[in-house]
């Protein structure tokens, strides 16, 4: 388990629901425009709003943001998006509750060098933490969180040139971050291993975790597959990448990355979550594919049983085409509904028949009632 840290009032890590956040996309300098995309943004879910701040000016926006924000009712977490400019970050950090900083892009730019002695690779990395103390300060002072994410594709010239533009040099890049931030007493982090590649996003952050924990840190993590794009695609990679991780339990915050409205992307994550038991926030329901020997509508009453059950959150029913695997392959549904012959439908709490043989026309609402008995008890 990693250690809990706060992003203003919200606690993220040590055992901490798995928080869902994602991005806006209107210009930051724009205020009214930022605030509505970002109330949209929390009602659909997101607790956590990051905003681009590529300069100063957008930087000190922030401010303005949150102050509307506050004025409307909502407390969310701001987290300002920082790439080139160190002044940027260091404004963000007086104004929102976290700032995100990438290594490769930070303060390790990029001089067109292509190979580094030990003696210049160790100078470098010494005047990154000379750099980075001025934000580390602010960050402290005004008990601000800090996500250093590496990016696949956009790695230092010194990470490139010893380890390549590998999962290796991802876990790296953030691994010399950390113990940058750690040599300063400075420890609400998070850390983030982004790629479009599924894989290599899967790869770079359990190689991360590895050798985070065998340091003796514990920070939490951020998980994501960037630039996923859109449509089915879009919400296959991500859920393919994010949940193999968080199966292997690890993940403390997730962001599934659409080039759609950021609206569209909460009920994808909260998705995910619920289909790998790491949050649970809606009904769940089993169901068989059916097959000839089903024979009633399951489709249909599939359907009709979400529609009448779907505000059960955390209840796990059962719908299955006959007798044969049914009651097996539901066996830890709280309730089943399952067919037993020719438009005929039998009941289950667990693994217990309640009603045997209800005709397929009054079965679904039968379901239902008895449910919502049960659950009086």
């Amino acid at each position: 388990m990693s250690r809990q840290i706060h992003i203003g009032k919200l606690t993220l890590g040590g055992g901490a629901p798995v928080r869902v956040q994602s991005m806006t996309n209107t210009d930051t300098m724009d205020t009214r425009a930022t605030v509505e995309q970002a109330l949209r943004m929390v009602e659909t879910g997101c607790e956590l709003v990051r905003i681009t701040a590529p300069d100063v000016k957008a930087a000190e926006n922030l401010g303005r943001i949150k102050e509307e924000l506050l004025r409307r009712g909502c407390e969310v977490p701001l987290v300002a998006d920082i790439h080139f400019n160190p002044k940027a970050a260091e404004v963000a950090a007086t104004l929102v509750e976290k700032v995100r900083v990438n290594p490769g892009n930070y303060t390790d730019r990029n001089t067109g060098k292509l190979e580094f002695t030990d003696q210049e690779y160790n100078d470098e990395l010494k005047r990154i933490g000379e750099r980075m103390s001025s934000l580390i300060d602010i960050c402290k002072a005004h008990h601000t969180a800090m996500r250093i994410g590496t990016n696949h594709g956009s790695l230092s010239e010194r990470i490139m040139s010893r380890y390549g533009n590998t999962p290796e040099g991802m876990a790296q890049s953030a691994l010399e971050f950390a113990q940058v931030c750690e040599a300063q007493d400075y420890h609400d982090l998070v850390f983030s291993m982004k790629a479009s590649n599924v894989k290599v996003m899967v790869d770079s952050t359990r190689l991360f975790v590895q050798k985070m924990h065998a340091l003796g840190m514990d920070y939490p993590i951020h998980l994501g597959v960037t630039e996923a794009g859109d449509g089915m695609q879009g919400r296959l990679k991500s859920a393919a990448g994010i949940g193999a991780l968080l199966l292997d339990g690890i993940g403390d915050t997730i962001r599934v990355s659409l080039t759609e409205d950021p609206e569209a992307e909460m009920p994808i994550a909260y998705d995910i979550l619920q289909a790998v038991g790491a949050r649970i926030t809606q009904t769940e329901y089993i169901a068989c594919p059916s097959c000839g020997r089903t024979q009633y509508d399951i489709q249909r009453a599939l359907k009709e049983i979400k529609a009448k059950t779907k505000h059960l959150v955390g209840v796990k029913i059962g719908v299955m085409g006959c007798i044969v695997n049914g009651p097996g392959e539901m066996a830890d549904a709280d309730y089943g509904y399952v067919g037993s012959g020719a438009g005929k439908i039998t009941l289950y709490k667990g693994k217990e028949v309640v009603k045997r043989d209800i005709d397929q026309k009054d079965a679904v609402d039968e379901l239902v009632r008895f449910i919502e008995a049960d659950r009086q008890h």
